[in-house]
């Protein structure tokens, strides 16, 4: 069967409508457009292939535009769908029950390996359009698209909920009882090559994903960790480190100028994600390194407190 195809029918079998690709009007835009420029004649009257222009009014015109929007709403609903049913699992006391009522621990479940299906196959089905278009105009600026898409942060597969969706599932598969009788995710797995971590997830045979969990800054198991807005995940201390503030300031007090150590894109601090579920799945699966690096960390933070609240005082007293 056709991917397609395959795609539509997913799409439609979903129980609530969600935004998606539209592979069949994308198709039919390059479809004209291959007709349109594919094929030109020279100077002495020969047909020719032809590569797309520079300003191709069709492909500039109604395919990137159409497939730019579609892209930041699913990404959209997706962040939006991902971090309430996150919520739901981490919140505890009153509020766990509240949000819960009506909805048991298979449906989270359910609800969760749903939603990673769901950015799976909508990633397939970009990769896969812009795939045909380089294909039709004998260019790389479908690629070209592709890399602006993760500059404006709207790549599903950058998006650090997925990231935490895995974890997600892969703590209520060792520590829940109770998820032995329900359906766990497939596929989605922590491995250690030469004791480094990282989090492995192919539910279709031409998608892997694989997110690496050492940081960049301190090269080590990550700790505490946080995802800066352009998808690059770090140690919450070494973030706050590259950022040039303290741990009691937080990330939120970064200067707007700061940049990521690894795409070096600027503004990414304030809006950092804190990694929740990632944090328990390494803090289980690393119990030992956990605990050093929980004293370590504890020191620094205490210093750090310590020399703040120092010159809040001195600054008070007008020393």
């Amino acid at each position: 069967m056709k991917f397609c195809k395959t795609y539509q029918e997913y799409m439609e079998g979903q129980k609530k409508p969600l935004p998606g690709v539209g592979l069949k009007k994308l198709k039919k835009i390059l479809k004209k457009c291959k007709g349109e420029v594919q094929l030109r004649r020279d100077n002495t009257g020969v047909l020719i292939a032809s590569t797309c222009p520079h300003q191709c009014p069709v492909c500039d015109g109604t395919f990137f535009p159409s497939l730019l929007k579609e892209m930041s709403t699913v990404v959209g609903s997706f962040n939006e769908r991902a971090q309430k049913l996150l919520e739901l699992h981490l919140a505890s006391g009153f509020r766990k029950y509240f949000m819960r009522k009506g909805r048991n621990h298979v449906g989270l479940i359910q609800e969760g390996k749903d939603l990673v299906t769901y950015a799976m196959i909508n990633a397939i089905a970009i990769r896969k359009i812009l795939k045909k278009y380089d294909k039709v105009h004998y260019s790389k600026q479908g690629q070209a698209f592709k890399s602006q898409a993760q500059s404006m942060h709207i790549e599903i597969l950058q998006s650090p909920w997925l990231c935490e969706l895995m974890a997600f599932h892969i703590n209520l598969r060792e520590t829940k009882a109770e998820a032995k009788a329900t359906t766990v995710l497939e596929g989605c797995s922590l491995e250690f090559n030469d004791g480094k971590p990282s989090l492995s997830c192919a539910i279709f045979d031409s998608v892997k994903l694989d997110i690496d969990l050492t940081c960049s800054i301190c090269l080590d198991t990550l700790f505490d960790p946080v995802s800066l807005t352009c998808g690059h995940i770090f140690c919450y201390m070494c973030a706050c480190s590259v950022a040039s503030v303290t741990s009691v300031d937080g990330l939120k007090a970064s200067n707007p100028k700061a940049r990521c150590p690894l795409c070096r894109e600027a503004g990414v601090f304030e809006g950092a994600v804190s990694m929740d579920e990632l944090t328990i799945l390494l803090s289980r699966r690393c119990h030992e390194y956990w605990e050093e690096r929980l004293q370590t960390e504890r020191r620094e933070r205490i210093k750090q407190a310590k020399q703040h609240w120092e010159s809040q005082c001195r600054a008070f007293v007008g020393v």
